[in-house]
């Protein structure tokens, strides 16, 4: 998997009917949004992982066609925040939102109660106001996991919530309906001239997705309270001059001792654990031969500290 990155806006001469613009991608967490993404780029963009809140940055991925460019703004699941990080993650869905031309709310076809759960959900708020501004769609993922006979009467229950312009089922772990949803998006997308060169996919850059993947493994290893408490920081990532090869160092903060402990594990297992799964993914990610060093400190209470907040990449 070869990626190209981006830290700056380009524009790129195109048609008179060319059509580009910013689709927010929101939703409560574990509806699917990063996997969605994932799936209309038909490449890995956002980490995915079973735990909710997994996405904590808003990532934008780059989907260009003949003639359009979609620039998909992922976002962390919308909840009522108790501390600031989660503050801050709320803030990015917040920004997302006004940034975009289409605002895509995602719902579980699978989740019992989802319509109610919607209705009173943190998600839903303020959206009523947003339909007279741009267009609101919904889009009801996983219905791989209902009968096809309970799709239309779901539909009809999404809609009797907001009079949105667009109601869309799809299943974005089968592909399912996906060309369908994309086609409906460029319709509604403004004319004008891509923002992004052509091979770009997002406007993220390595070293960003790399802590992304470090991070992603810690969820799938570690159970609870622990993963929401660290993030990662790359202090080195330096290319070879004689060999095709990188040097990553990272380091995974904690908030505590006893959760830097058990980060480690017995003799160093899990951290080694950690580094040995993500060096696969990034090599993937990268095209080349890794050396991965991981490191674990504690810096407490960051999580409800703003400025460490920032310092730590939550920008």
């Amino acid at each position: 998997m070869e990626l190209i990155f981006s830290m700056t806006n380009t524009n790129a001469d195109k048609t008179s009917n060319y059509r580009c613009g910013y689709v927010a991608l929101v939703g409560e967490p574990n509806v699917g949004k990063s996997t969605l993404l994932n799936a209309l780029l038909g490449q890995k963009l956002s980490i995915v992982t079973p735990k909710p809140q997994t996405t904590r940055h808003k990532i934008a991925g780059i989907l260009t066609g003949e003639d359009f460019q979609i620039v998909f703004l992922d976002t962390p699941g919308l909840i009522r925040p108790r501390y600031a990080l989660q503050e801050v993650m709320m803030s990015f869905a917040g920004t997302a939102i006004e940034e975009a031309d289409v605002v895509m709310i995602l719902a579980d076809a699978g989740e019992r109660g989802a319509v109610g759960s919607l209705k009173h959900s943190a998600a839903l708020a303020g959206l009523s106001e947003l339909k007279d501004k741009k267009p609101v769609f919904m889009v009801i993922n996983k219905i791989d996991l209902i009968k096809k006979a309970d799709v239309l009467p779901l539909i009809k229950s999404f809609s009797e919530l907001l009079p949105f312009r667009e109601i869309i089922p799809v299943s974005a772990i089968k592909g399912e309906n996906l060309d369908d949803l994309k086609k409906t998006i460029v319709k509604y997308l403004p004319e004008g001239n891509a923002l992004y060169p052509e091979d770009y996919v997002s406007d993220r850059d390595e070293r960003f997705f790399v802590s992304e993947l470090i991070r992603e493994e810690i969820f799938k290893v570690f159970k609870e309270e622990v993963p929401y408490a660290t993030t990662v920081e790359i202090e080195e990532f330096r290319e070879s001059d004689t060999e095709r090869k990188t040097y990553i160092r990272a380091v995974v903060f904690v908030e505590k001792d006893s959760q830097k402990g058990i980060i480690i594990g017995k003799g160093g297992a899990a951290l080694k654990q950690i580094g040995q799964s993500a060096r696969r993914q990034i090599e993937e990610l990268i095209g080349h031969e890794v050396f991965l060093e991981l490191f674990v400190k504690v810096e407490k209470e960051w999580r409800d500290d703003k400025a460490k907040i920032k310092r730590l990449g939550y920008r």
